[in-house]
């Protein structure tokens, strides 16, 4: 609160005071407004942890396609796909005794993990064709549906 002096047409000061209405929310407005926010994040939240779970799918899929190309660049260079002892490391590093390799065939320097942090599978001879690569997904298990499927590069 403020005081201000004024002078009348009399000639008589006299002390009048002005109060500023202060603006703002009252708590009921606020937790009104957190009551809403709650309700959409519980609407919401399953859809985006769902299409969470879609897209690392989405984004393995993609991987064991490059790997695959990848691992095909090699066999041009090599004559031959990499033992499953050298593994898919032989596309970053040159496996020992190598001559005709012309890598590395990955942009990473080092061998990407999937979406869940899980080594990728990699065997050669496969016994779906020249080469088996796969993640177990999710659940690192054999089997399973949606976030926990298999992903790999013969289906």
């Amino acid at each position: 609160m403020s005081a201000k002096f004024k002078i009348d047409t009399a000639g008589l000061i006299s002390m009048t005071s002005s109060r500023h209405k202060q603006s703002g929310f009252t708590l009921l407005e606020l937790l009104v407004v957190l009551g809403i926010i709650a309700m959409l994040a519980g609407i919401v939240g399953p859809q985006v942890m769902k299409h969470l779970g879609e897209s690392k799918t989405k984004a393995a899929k993609v991987q064991v396609e490059d790997f695959s190309a990848a691992l095909d660049m090699y066999k041009l260079d090599m004559g031959k796909y990499p033992t499953s002892d050298q593994g898919l490391q032989a596309l970053i590093e040159a496996p020992e005794g190598s001559k005709r390799w012309n890598g590395p065939y990955l942009r990473k320097a080092k061998t990407p993990l999937d979406p869940w942090q899980n080594e990728y599978h990699y065997v050669t001879p496969g016994t779906h064709g020249k080469f088996d690569l796969f993640t177990y997904g999710a659940d690192d298990k054999e089997g399973g549906e949606g976030e926990d499927q298999d992903i790999n590069n013969w289906e």
